[in-house]
């Protein structure tokens, strides 16, 4: 959680600063605060609230500085104050620092320091990372250009938990310091100035060229230079990314809202992840290499995940199956690693990340290779914490996504994995090619049936009006359908606030059933055509006991069905049933998010939410 932002160049660095945060409030936004350095001094200016409460405070108009730090909070130790904001210093006021992560052994710390007579003023963990600085600084005796580097790293050493910390000092007041554990941090190259951020949106208008930091690796930055250097401080040399994103692409574009502007925006995301791994009806995937005796080999596959992604991987666990003919256990990373799951050599782990920087997911990736299974990130992000940890790295194409509730990045992880179901197969030769190639057909179309979707919303829009007062919805499907009836539902809370529970539509007669009553709301999926009269009868159970349906359905289901029946009836496109998720979430997506703004809510900032979980 939270984003960090830092500047050093010759342009005044307030705006710089605002702007970051502004663009990094997805990942925080309870309080903000920026530190300047101007005329060897360093100025702090911060407030409770959101980011833009800091372009009423007058004196940041004021600030002529041209190197800072900035930071945006979304809250773990101390509850969302001015004096918890964030950036911190040292008591005696010779060190700033702003902090994205946790410090589980700040308290023993804090005790550490009073003994020696520091003292503090807030709640928080991140406190005691300045004064232990100043701590390690005032007993070095080498007064050389990198002291302040040496008493950053003796610093973080004693830090046990995560970290991207960026560190003004009063008395090296042309440079700063970086440095990260499991944290996000990335620093992006420009001409006599550097810039430093949690994620590239935030710095993308200003350069392309971007340095991603290994954990424990710190940089000293100047405005003419950036020098790192490994946890043993040797000075090395490191390689510029260049990232293709277009700045655009992180900017609301015209829309009212991020989410809004990301939900338009998945025909492009699918296409563009179909376009990367498709060549003359083939899927590539070079870099993995599998040959058929390894997935031969394989007793077990695990689709590791948390939120949103983890529904990605439900939405595609029996497709995997049919495909590989291997079982295939989805699970949730912040579960996986404490039951001692029963990985081996013969189990492949596919994680799902859109940000590449959750934290269970990576912890969960670490223990897998610990039992030496193979490791697959699926991930949004180039260069992200989790490509530097698996074995292989394949990526989505859905460009930067801002709001917190994710949309384009859920569907593009679904297209991406059933590509890599259909190279599996193609692997093992163990589905007909003609089905394959009917298949590969099908998702070509699939960026034209979402466009078809998001021009028909008037009728969402009318069920919204009628919906946006409700304490409990439920949704139901079967197979494949109440994967997407668990992300629908997820959606909803996320936005809206409306408690709604997802349920396999079977499961109505083993207790769901006594939650329904007259005026209940129920949201139904039907897109498989072997459960059509199933899932029709269990909804039929609740009209009778006076619900409200609304029910998603593919078009040429509709036709064979007498949706009278139904109060409201939105169809969808038909497609296969492997790519039946993509197509009928995004009604559901529009539904929450008409829904939340009937409320007058902020949909891309929900309550309580951080766009990257990024600690435990």
């Amino acid at each position: 959680m939270c984003g960090i932002v830092g500047y050093i160049g010759n342009q005044k660095a307030a705006p710089i600063l605002l702007a970051g945060l502004t663009k990094l409030e997805y990942r925080g936004y309870d309080s903000a605060g920026i530190a300047v350095m101007e005329n060897g001094e360093i100025k702090v200016q911060k407030d409770k609230g959101r980011v833009s409460n800091l372009y009423d405070i007058k004196e940041i108009d004021d600030l002529k500085g041209t190197i800072g730090i900035a930071h945006t909070r979304w809250a773990t130790h101390g509850v969302p104050s001015k004096v918890n904001s964030h950036p911190h210093m040292d008591c005696k006021d010779e060190f700033a620092v702003v902090h994205n992560g946790i410090i589980e052994n700040y308290i023993e710390l804090k005790k550490e320091l009073e003994n020696e007579g520091y003292n503090f003023k807030s709640e928080t963990d991140t406190e005691v990372i300045p004064n232990l600085i100043n701590y390690y600084y005032s007993k070095d005796n080498n007064n050389d250009e990198l002291r302040i580097v040496r008493a950053v790293k003796l610093a973080t050493e004693r830090l046990i938990g995560s970290f991207a910390i960026e560190v003004l000092s009063k008395e090296n007041p042309d440079i700063m310091v970086v440095v990260r554990k499991d944290s996000p941090l990335v620093i992006g190259k420009g001409v006599k100035e550097n810039y430093i951020a949690s994620d590239i949106p935030a710095i993308l208008s200003y350069t392309k060229d971007f340095y991603l930091l290994e954990n424990f690796e710190f940089a000293m930055l100047s405005r003419n230079s950036i020098r790192f250097f490994d946890k043993d401080l040797k000075e090395f040399k490191k390689k510029a990314n260049t990232i293709t994103w277009n700045a655009m692409d992180a900017d609301k574009n015209g829309y009212d809202d991020y989410m809004l502007k990301e939900i338009h925006e998945q025909p492009t995301a699918i296409r563009e992840t179909i376009g990367t791994r498709v060549n003359k009806g083939i899927c590539k995937f070079d870099e993995l290499g599998f040959t058929k005796e390894y997935l031969s080999s394989l007793n077990q596959i695990y689709l590791i995940a948390c939120g949103t992604a983890m529904h990605a991987g439900l939405a595609v666990k029996s497709t995997i199956e049919r495909m590989s003919k291997v079982h295939v256990e989805v699970d949730i990373a912040s579960e996986f690693r404490y039951r001692d799951p029963l990985v081996n050599e013969k189990t492949l782990c596919i994680f799902i990340t859109q940000s590449g920087e959750t934290a269970d997911t990576i912890a969960a990736l670490k223990l897998c290779k610990e039992k030496n299974a193979k490791t697959i990130a699926v991930t949004n992000v180039i260069g992200s914490s989790i490509t530097r940890e698996a074995d292989f790295a394949i990526y989505t194409h859905a460009g930067p996504e801002i709001a917190v509730a994710s949309t384009k990045a859920y569907t593009s992880q679904i297209t991406l994995l059933v590509l890599l179901s259909i190279y599996f197969a193609q692997v093992l030769e163990s589905v007909d090619k003609n089905e394959l190639q009917q298949i590969i057909k099908e998702m070509l179309d699939l960026p034209n049936k979402v466009e078809k979707i998001l021009k028909n919303t008037k009728k969402l829009k009318e069920i919204a009006k009628m919906m946006f007062k409700e304490k409990d919805v439920f949704y139901m499907g079967r197979g494949i359908d109440y994967a997407t009836a668990q992300e629908a539902s997820l959606k909803l809370k996320e936005i809206s606030y409306i408690h709604s529970e997802s349920y396999a539509a079977g499961e109505l007669k083993h207790g769901t059933i006594a939650l329904i009553e007259k005026g209940v709301n129920v949201i139904g999926i039907i897109t498989d055509d072997n459960l059509v009269k199933k899932t029709v009868s269990n909804i039929e159970e609740i009209i009778t006991r006076g619900a409200i349906t609304t029910m998603i359905i593919n078009e040429e289901i509709a036709k064979t069905l007498n949706t009278q029946i139904f109060t409201n009836v939105i169809t969808v496109p038909a497609t296969n049933q492997y790519l039946s998720s993509i197509v009928t979430v995004v009604p559901l997506q529009l539904l929450a998010y008409y829904i939340a703004k009937e409320k007058g809510l902020d949909v891309d900032k929900p309550r309580n939410l951080a766009k990257s979980v990024t600690v435990e």
